[in-house]
């Protein structure tokens, strides 16, 4: 088994050649310029590497770019495996990445999140206390002790 720091250099060295290949050596309209490499994790037996990618546009783009990436599979792991030098390339499977979607849906999550903390403090703007400002008894108080009776 291989040490964490050479899966690392290894998968490093695969996001940068297949974002390269991608960029300058396939001719595939479907994998134009809105395709982007984010990230690649490869096992600890460097057997398999886990590409992940991002597609700008819509569904219809997204699914052309996985079918894209996977007819040109065979051509991407031959260039890895030529400038990598090991003795086994990895097996290259792309996962289309949802980090982009995520941070979407935080996004959304966090302007409900301030429009409902703006209705709280317009709601609160003109608001006063129910009592009094300051409930609790203090010594020297005038009232009379209830205990007392």
């Amino acid at each position: 088994m291989a040490d964490n720091a050479r899966a690392k250099r290894l998968a490093d060295l695969i996001r940068e050649v297949v974002a390269q290949k991608l960029q300058r050596g396939i001719k595939d309209p479907r994998l134009g310029s809105h395709v982007t490499i984010t990230d690649t994790r490869v096992t600890g037996d460097l057997r398999e590497a886990t590409v992940f990618y991002t597609v700008y546009g819509d569904d219809e783009e997204r699914a052309a770019a996985a079918a894209g990436l996977e007819s040109a599979k065979g051509i991407l792991r031959s260039e890895v495996g030529r400038a990598a030098g090991v003795k086994f390339t990895p097996t290259l499977a792309f996962v289309a990445d949802a980090l982009p979607d995520n941070a979407r849906t935080i996004d959304d999550l966090l302007d409900k999140a301030r429009a409902a903390d703006e209705k709280v403090r317009e709601a609160s703007a003109g608001a006063g206390y129910a009592g009094e400002a300051d409930p609790y008894r203090k010594p020297g108080d005038d009232e009379t002790d209830d205990t007392a009776e």
